[in-house]
C-alpha cells in the first residue's frame, strides 16, 4: 500500500502538463473565425458588385477590326449588324448578353477570321475583329469567281469592293466540296498567290495566270507578249528567282519582244523560245545553265543558230566567267485533273504588247 501511494504521486504530476497542453488556443481560433468572416463578406460583396454590374445596360460598343493592310471585306456596319441580328445590344442588360454566342455568330461570317468580345468597368462592349485576307480571286472553267485567303480558304465576293489581287483562270470547278487533285492544286495556288501578293514587282507585272489541263500554272505578264511556264507550285521562289535574273540580262540585251515562251519550271535553268521558231525542235531557243540562283545571281545568255536536221547547235559564247549554255529539250508528264477541261480564255483580253526595254518597270527593289 505504501508503495502505491509513493508511485502514485509522480504519475499525478507527469499528467499535469499534458492537460495543461490540450487546454484550448482560444487566440488562434478567433484569429481563424475572423478571417473566415472576413472572406464570407468579401464573396458577398463582390457578388452583389457583379450582379449590380450585370443589371446595368450597355452604354457602348468599340470595334477595331485588324487583320488586313489594303482592303477591308466587313466594316463596323456589318459587324453591328450582326450582333444586333436579335435585338439591340444597347438595349439589353449586360448580364443578359450572351457574349460567347455573339462571337460564335461573328465567326460564322467567312470573312472573319477571329472575334473577341469582353465588357469593361465603363460597361462599354468592345469587339476584336481579326479580318481574313484575300491573296488570290480564282476564276472556275464555267465562269464562277471567289477570293482565297493564305489558308486556302474559299472566300465569297463582296459588293463593296474588289481586291486587287493575282488572278487564276481555268480551275475546274466551284463544288463546296473538292475532290484530292482539286484540293491540291487549290493549295499549289494559294502558294503562289502569296508569293505574287507580297512583291511589289511582280503585283506590276503579272497579269493573269492560267492554270493548264495538266494542273500547271503559266503566266500572262502584263508587259511583253509571251507566256512562262511555271510548271507545278513547288520551288515557286526560286522560280521566281530564275525567272526576275532573265528579265534583267537576256530582255536588256535582245529586246522585250524576242522570246514568246519562258520555262523556269525545270531546276537551274531558263528555256526561252525565240518568236517565229515555237514549232522547231530546240530552234531559236535559249538555256541558262545555273547553280544555287538567287534575285542577285546573273544569267549568260548565248545566241542560237540555225538548226540542223531539227536539231540545235548552240554556239559558245564567253561572258565573265565563261558560263556554257546549251540547247536541250525538256519533257515533262503531269496527272490530269479530275474533271475534263476546256480552253483557257484570259480574264483581261491578250496581254499588252509594249516594244523596248522595260528598264524602268523592270526595277525589282532587293
Amino acid at each position: 500500500m505504501a508503495e502505491n501511494k509513493l508511485n502514485s504521486k509522480p504519475i499525478a504530476e507527469e499528467a499535469l502538463p499534458e492537460a495543461a497542453k490540450a487546454k484550448p488556443n482560444y487566440k488562434k481560433i478567433g484569429k481563424t473565425i475572423l478571417w473566415s468572416l472576413l472572406a464570407v463578406a468579401t464573396i458577398v460583396l463582390f457578388g452583389a458588385a457583379m450582379q449590380k454590374k450585370e443589371e446595368q445596360l450597355c452604354a457602348d460598343i468599340k470595334i477595331e477590326i485588324t487583320g488586313t493592310e489594303k482592303e477591308m471585306f466587313i466594316n463596323e456596319d456589318d459587324v453591328i449588324d450582326l450582333i444586333n441580328a436579335s435585338g439591340n445590344i444597347k438595349e439589353r442588360k449586360m448580364g443578359a448578353v450572351d457574349l460567347k454566342a455573339l462571337e460564335t455568330a461573328l465567326q460564322k461570317n467567312l470573312w472573319i477570321k477571329h472575334a473577341n468580345l469582353f465588357f469593361d468597368n465603363n460597361r462599354i462592349l468592345h469587339i476584336n475583329i481579326e479580318e481574313r485576307e484575300p491573296v488570290a480571286r480564282v476564276f472556275t472553267e464555267d465562269g464562277q469567281s471567289f477570293y482565297v485567303d493564305s489558308t486556302a480558304l474559299r472566300l465569297p465576293l463582296s459588293e463593296k469592293l474588289s481586291a486587287r489581287v493575282p488572278v487564276f483562270t481555268g480551275f475546274p470547278t466551284n463544288k463546296p466540296v473538292l475532290s484530292n487533285p482539286d484540293s491540291v492544286l487549290l493549295k499549289g495556288l494559294t502558294d503562289i498567290g502569296k508569293y505574287i501578293y507580297a512583291d511589289s514587282f511582280w503585283m506590276a507585272q503579272v497579269s493573269q495566270i492560267n492554270i493548264t489541263p495538266q494542273a500547271t500554272f503559266e503566266l500572262v505578264p502584263l508587259i511583253g507578249n509571251h507566256v512562262v511556264v511555271l510548271g507545278n507550285a513547288e520551288n515557286i521562289d526560286d522560280k521566281f528567282n530564275r525567272l526576275y535574273t532573265f528579265y534583267k540580262q537576256a530582255w536588256l540585251q535582245n529586246g522585250i519582244n524576242t522570246y514568246s515562251k519562258i520555262n523556269v519550271q525545270f531546276n537551274n535553268q531558263v528555256v526561252a523560245v525565240r518568236r517565229g521558231k515555237e514549232n522547231a525542235v530546240q530552234d531559236s531557243s535559249v538555256t541558262a545553265q545555273t547553280n544555287s540562283i538567287d534575285s542577285a545571281a546573273t544569267v549568260k545568255t548565248a545566241e542560237i543558230i540555225k538548226a540542223d536536221s531539227l536539231k540545235a547547235v548552240a554556239v559558245k559564247k564567253t561572258v565573265n566567267n565563261k558560263i556554257n549554255f546549251k540547247a536541250q529539250q525538256n519533257k515533262q508528264s503531269n496527272t490530269a485533273l479530275s474533271v475534263s477541261r476546256k480552253p483557257i480564255k484570259p480574264v483581261s483580253g491578250k496581254p499588252v504588247m509594249s516594244a523596248g526595254k522595260p528598264k524602268a518597270v523592270l526595277n525589282k527593289q532587293n
